[in-house]
């Protein structure tokens, strides 16, 4: 009897990645041309313009193409080794690393909401204190990201379902785990994001600590939604860092 073939799971945005390449090295986008804008590759593929921006940053990290911010992407060219160039200090893949970053932070959109309005209900006065200190370290450091997460995990701590807790910071390590989501923060998340980002951490603490668990759920989905939003501007747009 033949045996049945593993069956790989490959994400879209990697799918798309490849099929770039495979065009790449084919001389269809010769080497220091800038590749067709976000919203082009995206209508011709049929695919959503997150996924694109995905697999874009995915073929930076593989040496590919160079994203600048406010220009566009432009095709490196090939290596004499007849390989091209990988980016420097991409971190090195990992389990769970294949998971796109809107993945990740549309499933915290569904979860992190309620789990602040839970929050709300019912933690403890340490606990809320825990998630102040998280947020005003976030002004005090030049590593703000750890902050942020510690932030979002005290909130996690503070919901009283450990279920839920868990799944937070499970999430939270799969995006450190992920190239995709490191780079695309290097180019998009700018002193003025955490700026914006810290006002919008100050609206659900503020919210947490009046026990009003409707305005918290807000807050936090704006917050995220926000993140989302930022992540998604167009590479062309996006001003000078």
């Amino acid at each position: 009897m033949t045996a049945l073939q593993a069956v790989a799971s490959t994400r879209l945005y990697r799918m798309i990645a490849d099929q770039i390449a495979a065009r790449i090295k084919a001389g269809d986008f010769p080497a220091g041309g800038r590749l067709p804008a976000e919203r082009e590759l995206a209508e011709q593929l049929q695919v959503s313009r997150a996924s694109v921006r995905e697999a874009l940053i995915a073929l930076e990290i593989e040496g590919y193409v160079e994203v600048r911010v406010g220009t566009g992407v432009f095709v490196n060219a090939m290596r004499e080794d007849g390989h091209y160039q990988e980016a420097p200090q991409a971190p090195a893949p990992a389990d769970g690393a294949d998971i796109g970053p809107f993945d990740l932070l549309e499933t915290r959109l569904l979860i992190e909401p309620e789990c602040a309005a839970l929050a709300a209900q019912k933690a403890s006065p340490a606990q809320i204190a825990a998630i102040r200190a998280a947020h005003e370290g976030m002004s005090l450091t030049e590593s703000p990201s750890e902050h942020d997460r510690a932030f979002h995990s005290a909130i996690g701590a503070a919901c009283g379902n450990a279920a839920l807790a868990a799944a937070i910071s499970h999430i939270w390590h799969l995006s450190t785990l992920s190239p995709v989501f490191h780079r695309l923060e290097e180019h998009f998340v700018t002193t003025k994001v955490w700026s914006e980002a810290q006002q919008e951490h100050e609206r659900i603490l503020a919210a947490i600590v009046d026990r009003d668990p409707i305005r918290a759920r807000h807050a936090m989905h704006d917050h995220l939604v926000g993140i989302l939003a930022r992540l998604r501007e167009d590479f062309g747009n996006v001003g000078i860092r």
